[in-house]
């Protein structure tokens, strides 16, 4: 039995119909490389669950404290079954790249059950009808709720249901025995709290005194010019409206190589070439609806904090900063310039900025205050009063660069699944993976109800910011297909509020103005 930490808790006290706290990842796999050519479902399941007999982690549940007057704990499951978690399923035909994310978008929608081992995984067949995918081939999506793993950490995930070979030898690690744990009483749980309870005042106590003490020192070096100021007043889009239930997915494939040249080019980091990618197809998007703001969007950045302080237990060592993403700068050269200078200077703040961890602040206090507290945030859309906002999250993941097998199929790509938040309604995950970036999109169906559009204008902004890196000359089929993508927004509108359906003369003639922009 182990208690959540605070950011761990974090996660469990922001959970809410319309924003459950769950990513996720979706992985293609070509089965012509396991024994005999094909994969069976139950060779999947018979995969899963000898794999998590070694990995306790994805066997417990939650335990709550009665009265959630303290944070609940994990403890292991003793009626693990994995036939619950582990699912099957198929696109009905033509079974086209379409139909799998919006499949995708609706399993993302929905909230895991947090009385169980908090995480799901499809098997999705009837891949047909997917560009450069082998026949035959089928998908593994899975979510686990962000209180058991961050992004860094869901590499144990996809570590513990993958081989590095096809057909390897039994692992001893797999054979280990059951971890037996106990379900501890309302007695002991109650016992325990009041334990914490004067702990946590104390805690709470000198860390506020600390924390004052820290920002207070650092105000004085942004204001003697000794660490730069993180401060962004970013302008608000249809991306800051409250999040509904309703999910949309679209992603993207780009070459390693083109997007290490771009680097090498320009003297910039991989990250800065992304962050640049997705601020111009944010651009080219807004643009084409009348919607772009004259001052740059700014994206949380989420920041891996395992290499910057003391390991914790927390399964979520993370922290977030806020950085412009220069949608105002239309040439891709100076853009990416931008990016990269405004990356530097916010990770140069947020290394001494007390509250690049402030959400933590949710898993503090204890669960029935804080989720009370984040309810009447969502249902009071206070959201919007918020300082600074943010257009979405973009988080960037360094996969393994060789190759991964799942029940003896060689997984050819890899996508991350984000979570969205009150007045969030976009998160971008690049993925690197076996020499391929994905680009992943997740948004508010009502906020973004074309996200095809949408990623033709990342594959766009890509193309173009190669061709301007490394001279080589534009694809005119790269640009976004205007015949395709779907508007529901009056170009005269620049409030969500206000949208309205056009006719289709009108979205055409917007959507090719947009793609030659």
């Amino acid at each position: 039995m182990k208690q959540l930490g605070p950011l761990d808790s974090a996660f469990i006290n922001l959970e809410n119909n319309t924003t459950p706290q769950h990513v996720g990842g979706l992985g293609i796999y070509d089965p012509s490389t396991a024994p005999n050519g094909t994969v069976r479902f139950k060779s999947v399941l018979d995969n899963f669950e000898t794999r998590f007999q070694a990995m306790p982690i994805f066997r417990t549940r939650l335990v709550r404290v009665p009265g959630q007057i303290d944070r609940p704990y994990w403890v292991v499951d003793q009626n693990f079954d994995v036939e619950f978690h582990l699912r099957h399923i198929a696109l009905p035909e033509p079974g086209d790249w379409r139909q799998l994310w919006i499949q995708v978008a609706r399993l993302h929608s929905r909230s895991l059950d947090l009385s169980r081992p908090l995480w799901e995984a499809y098997v999705i067949e009837g891949l047909d009808n997917l560009p450069d995918i082998p026949k035959g081939a089928f998908a593994i999506y899975t979510k686990m709720h962000h209180s058991l793993v961050d992004g860094a950490g869901g590499q144990g995930f996809m570590t513990a249901i993958h081989d590095l070979e096809p057909n390897p030898r039994p692992s001893s690690a797999t054979a280990e025995t059951m971890i037996v744990d106990r379900q501890p009483s309302a007695t002991e749980l109650l016992s325990r709290a009041v334990v914490n309870r004067v702990k946590n005042t104390v805690s709470l106590s000198t860390g506020f005194l600390k924390k004052a003490r820290e920002m207070a020192e650092y105000r004085r070096s942004v204001k003697k010019g000794e660490i730069p100021s993180a401060s962004i007043h970013a302008p608000r889009t249809r991306f800051n409206e409250m999040v509904g239930p309703h999910r949309v997915a679209d992603a993207a494939v780009f070459s390693l190589d083109d997007f290490k040249a771009i680097k090498n080019a320009a003297g910039v980091t991989l990250n800065d070439v992304a962050v640049s990618v997705v601020g111009g197809g944010l651009r080219k998007y807004l643009q084409y609806y009348n919607e772009l703001p004259e001052t740059s969007l700014a994206a949380g950045i989420p920041i891996d904090m395992r290499t910057r302080r003391a390991a914790t237990e927390e399964n979520n060592q993370i922290a977030s900063m806020v950085a412009p993403i220069h949608t105002d700068i239309g040439d891709p050269m100076e853009r990416l310039k931008a990016v990269h200078e405004s990356m530097n200077i916010a990770k140069q703040s947020n290394a001494t900025n007390p509250m690049v961890d402030s959400l933590k602040i949710a898993g503090v206090f204890s669960p029935v205050l804080s989720q009370a507290v984040a309810r009447f945030y969502v249902r009071n859309k206070l959201s919007k009063r918020l300082p600074v906002s943010i257009c979405g999250v973009i988080t960037n993941v360094a996969g393994p660069n060789f190759a991964m097998y799942s029940a003896g199929a060689k997984l050819i790509r890899n996508y991350g699944l984000g979570l969205l938040t009150p007045g969030s309604g976009l998160f971008h995950s690049i993925y690197s993976f076996d020499g391929m970036v994905t680009l992943t999109v997740l948004g508010d169906r009502d906020q973004m109800p074309d996200p095809e559009f949408y990623r033709q204008c990342l594959e766009t902004a890509f193309v173009e910011t190669k061709a301007a890196a490394l001279g080589s000359p534009q694809r005119a089929a790269a640009k976004p297909n205007v015949r395709k993508a779907k508007a529901v927004v009056n170009k005269k509108s620049t409030t969500p509020a206000n949208k309205k359906r056009t006719t289709t003369s009108k979205r055409t003639a917007g959507k090719k103005a947009a793609a030659k922009a």
